[in-house]
Order: C-alpha cells, then sequence, then structure tokens
C-alpha cells in the first residue's frame, strides 16, 4: 500500500468529530441510566479524564441537553423537545391525539405510540386518557418488540422469515416476568394468532399485572416508518369484554390513521 493510501485509511479510520462522538456517548450512558450521574461516573464510562468529561458536560448544559441536579447530571429538557419535535414530523403522529380525544373508548385509556427500533419498541407520543390510575411506558423508553403487545404489532407486518432473522440473535428472550415467552418459535405461534384476528395480546409478558392490546399502523409516507397504537391494562380490569373493546377502538383508530391511498387501505 502507498503512503497516500495508507494516509486515506488512516483518515477515514479517525472519528471526525470526537467531541460531538463523546457528547452523544454523555447523553446515552444518561438515557439509560436510572437516576443522575456524577461527573465521575460519566468520565468512567467513556474512560476520559474528568477535566475533558466536566468541558462537555458545560458544552451540553448551555444547550440545555444536560441539566445539573445536586445528585450529578440528568437530561436537559432541550431532548425532550427534540424527541416531540422527531415525533411531530409524522402526520400520523400529529393526529393521534385527535383521534383519541374522538374516540369514545380511547379517550379515557393511555394510549402510546412506538416504532421497531432495530428488536425493540421505541417509544415516541402518548395519549395520557382520562382515568386516574394510569399505566403505559414513558416516552422514550423501550421494550423488547418479540414481548410487548406494541412490538408484536410492529412484528406483525413481517414474514417470519424476516421476523426470525432480525430476532435470531436475541433468543433465549429476556425473562421480564414468569410469563414471558422465551424463543423464536412461540412468537411466531402468538404472532399467527395476532394476524387472524387483527390485533396483539401482551398477557403480563413485558410488566406483572399489565395486559397489552396493540395494532399495527402503516406509515403515511412512503419515508415514514411502521407504527403501532397500544394500551395497557390492569390485569385485574382486562376482561375479555373490555380487551374486546379496547381492540376493536385500535383498529378503528389505525383505519383513521391510515393515508387513504395506501396499499393498507386499499386491502381493506
Amino acid at each position: 500500500m502507498s503512503d497516500e493510501s495508507d494516509a486515506k485509511a488512516d483518515r477515514q479510520g479517525r472519528d471526525p468529530a470526537p467531541a460531538v462522538t463523546r457528547s452523544m456517548r454523555i447523553l446515552g450512558l444518561l438515557a439509560e441510566a436510572s437516576g443522575p450521574l456524577t461527573l465521575t461516573e460519566i468520565a468512567s464510562g467513556l474512560g476520559l479524564a474528568k477535566s475533558s468529561t466536566a468541558n462537555l458536560c458545560l458544552a451540553l448544559e448551555a444547550a440545555m441537553m444536560v441539566q445539573r441536579v445536586p445528585l450529578g447530571y440528568q437530561l436537559g429538557r432541550r431532548t425532550i423537545e427534540l424527541g416531540g419535535a422527531y415525533a411531530s414530523q409524522f402526520s400520523q403522529v400529529r393526529e393521534f391525539y385527535t383521534v383519541c380525544e374522538t374516540s369514545p373508548v380511547l379517550v379515557h385509556e393511555v394510549v402510546q405510540v412506538a416504532m421497531l427500533d432495530d428488536t425493540e419498541a421505541l417509544y415516541l407520543a402518548r395519549h395520557e386518557g382520562s382515568r386516574s390510575v394510569r399505566f403505559g411506558t414513558p416516552l422514550g423508553s423501550r421494550l423488547p418488540a418479540a414481548l410487548s403487545a406494541t412490538g408484536n404489532a410492529l412484528l406483525m407486518a413481517m414474514d417470519d422469515a424476516d421476523v426470525a432473522a432480525l430476532l435470531s440473535d436475541q433468543a433465549p428472550f429476556p425473562r421480564l416476568t414468569d410469563r414471558s415467552i422465551r424463543d423464536i418459535p412461540d412468537l411466531l405461534v402468538k404472532l399467527a394468532a395476532a394476524r387472524d384476528r387483527g390485533w396483539a395480546l401482551d398477557d403480563g409478558e413485558s410488566f406483572p399485572g399489565i395486559v397489552g392490546v396493540a395494532v399495527p399502523l402503516e406509515g403515511w409516507a412512503p419515508s415514514d416508518p411502521s407504527l403501532a397504537l397500544g394500551v395497557a391494562l390492569p390485569v385485574a380490569e382486562a376482561t375479555p369484554g373490555r380487551v374486546a373493546s379496547v381492540a376493536a377502538a385500535l383498529v378503528d383508530a389505525a383505519a383513521r390513521l391510515t393515508n387513504p391511498l395506501s396499499a393498507g387501505r386499499s386491502r381493506a
């Protein structure tokens, strides 16, 4: 290899913006943490000196991407604004709240929108509902697609071979509860049942005592991701009648949020 080729390979191997990369890693560490992280903990997670880490945190704090609290650093409010801006660029998310408010069933429920991010369901939007006791997953959080109702709804649109290829490295799936399925054959059975009835069910597989119901939602524009709409119910209230009522309302909401010119609406 020539000197010129060596130099080109060296340039390609370098991080073009190390400060940006390290800042993104700080945001990732804070997002995954169960509480604030100290400067020492962040520096250790990055493998950097505390002085360098402090400078990065100061810049992120000035941009409101992180904020300092008594126990260290946590994500700042700007991350919420950016997350909301990301979700609102999709037509369906903008219309989602109106659809929930005008549904006689969903107006009372916590309804969530999720997208598939690799092998997980990522929660983008949330309608709070009118019930005093609320369940659901915080915005920006994730659940394994193999176990959650929204994740199963997202997988329903895929054929079995693609599901198996996507999740082959994940099996056996994590045991989040004693009802969690562990392998791909069991998941494929669940997905077949979900396709037959038109909605997915999480019968206490993600959280103990919580039943999830969800439906797939085809992207409005070709560039939009496929989404899912889901509701979480306490198991004591998840009677067959209520589950069926919520499922029917979600199916109706998905139909109202589907582009009338899409292939999915045409098939319906």
